[in-house]
């Protein structure tokens, strides 16, 4: 069973799934536009040497957030082996459909 926890809770190296987001109006606007979106998976790339902000890989791209703003994003801390089978599902029904 998946447990969601804080996305500013993760560990260097950790990936996890975005389950939900906790902010609202313009931080929430703000980080749908950077690609924190339900479904996508996130890895903690590392904190900075005073802890603040965490550097995070995000759709192909290093995004570094400060606590209080990934502390407004829950994770599912063990649903990215189901994100990747998901992925992985979709690109065989793809290459299957490009080659009929």
């Amino acid at each position: 069973m998946s447990e969601n926890i804080c996305l500013a809770d993760l560990k260097r190296g950790q990936k996890a799934v975005i389950a939900k987001l906790a902010a609202y109006d313009d931080m929430r606007r703000r980080l749908q536009d950077i690609g924190i979106i339900e479904g996508t998976t996130v890895e903690c790339l590392g904190k900075s040497p005073l802890g603040d902000p965490t550097a995070f890989l995000i759709r192909g791209a290093v995004i570094a957030l400060r606590s209080e703003d990934s502390g407004r994003v829950l994770v599912q801390s063990n649903g990215e082996e189901k994100a990747n089978r998901h992925f992985g599902e979709e690109m065989v029904a793809a290459a299957v459909s490009l080659e009929e």
